[in-house]
């Protein structure tokens, strides 16, 4: 079997993560979409997701930072590129946020 390159395996990732993101924005069933979380994630990185959610609401109700990462115990990396997230123009996480 013949390794495929560099290019290509980020174009087919690329594609691969286009059509989940489209099948996921179909699901309605709560239920059902936390099954596939738990089919496509591992309990780690369901974890992380759920910490990182929790620092953008955080970061929207002004929480400082440090405070953030003692309480959820992350890194302060993390929490500043969710904190430059939030600043953007058209924020993802600010109209999540406005969601909820």
């Amino acid at each position: 079997m013949k390794d495929i390159g560099t290019d290509e395996l980020k174009k087919l990732q690329q594609e691969g993560l286009a059509e989940l993101i489209q099948i996921i924005s179909q699901i309605e069933d709560e239920k059902f979409l936390a099954e596939c979380f738990e089919c496509l994630f591992t309990p780690p990185e369901l974890e992380d997701l759920g910490k990182r959610w929790l620092l953008v609401k955080e970061l929207s109700k002004g929480t400082p930072q440090r405070e953030i990462a003692q309480k959820f115990r992350m890194s302060l990396c993390k929490i500043t590129r969710g904190s430059k997230e939030l600043k953007k123009e058209d924020s993802a996480f600010r109209k999540m946020l406005e969601m909820i």
